[in-house]
């Protein structure tokens, strides 16, 4: 049986919001009293929402929050709540030029660096007025990581996945090759490993004729 999740980070805000300032919309100070009471508030400890210590909050942002509350009599609590930005989750500093000349850059350069990326994305901006201003570092680096754009190892055509396991299968049957031979002259012969792999013995040795014959 899965347990609830506890309320998220931005709603314990609310509450803790709320429990500060909540007595003064249940009773109302008196005219000329707001004040004082807001300081005694300021003066206080409270438990921080997430890590339990004890914090306490100035008095511009309590007679804030008193003043968001008293115009939302119907929701105080939602009035109190962290507003996410319009372009939350996304990047004004990155044009849709700036982000379709990264993307190319990227589909033809898989293997450069975010470095390089932005190196390139300056000089281009150079002969291309539509790419200014060109972004930051950090900017573009979060761009990349945001889309999946990570640096990728460049493929040769000796350098492949059946390449690779090809290699990493000999590698496996050499370890597994006794190194030690009957003759001198074994080493130098390659022989057929029992798992296909045309192996080469990796050392030389003496050993008794009747041992019986090791295979990888």
């Amino acid at each position: 049986m899965t347990q609830s999740r506890g309320p998220r980070v931005h709603e314990r805000w609310a509450h803790l919001r709320f429990s500060v300032i909540g007595h003064l919309l249940a009773a109302p100070p008196h005219k000329g009293a707001l004040r004082a009471e807001i300081e005694s508030l300021a003066a206080r400890q409270w438990r921080h929402p997430t890590t339990g210590e004890p914090v306490r909050f100035g008095f511009s942002t309590i007679e804030r929050w008193y003043y968001r509350a008293l115009k939302e009599r119907s929701d105080p609590v939602g009035s109190l709540r962290r507003k996410l930005r319009a372009d939350a989750g996304q990047q004004p500093a990155m044009s849709d030029a700036v982000r379709q000349a990264v993307l190319a850059q990227y589909a033809a350069h898989k293997g450069w660096s975010v470095q390089l990326h932005h190196d390139n994305l300056v000089a281009l901006a150079e002969t291309r007025p539509d790419l200014q201003p060109v972004p930051s570092y950090a900017t573009l680096r979060r761009f990349l990581k945001a889309n999946g754009l990570d640096k990728r190892r460049r493929v040769t055509p000796r350098q492949t996945a059946g390449a690779d396991r090809a290699e990493a299968a000999a590698r496996r049957c050499t370890a597994r090759i006794p190194r030690i031979v009957s003759h001198r002259q074994d080493s130098d012969r390659r022989r057929v490993a029992g798992c296909g792999i045309w192996c080469r013995p990796a050392g030389l040795g003496t050993r008794d004729a009747s041992s019986s014959a090791r295979r990888c």
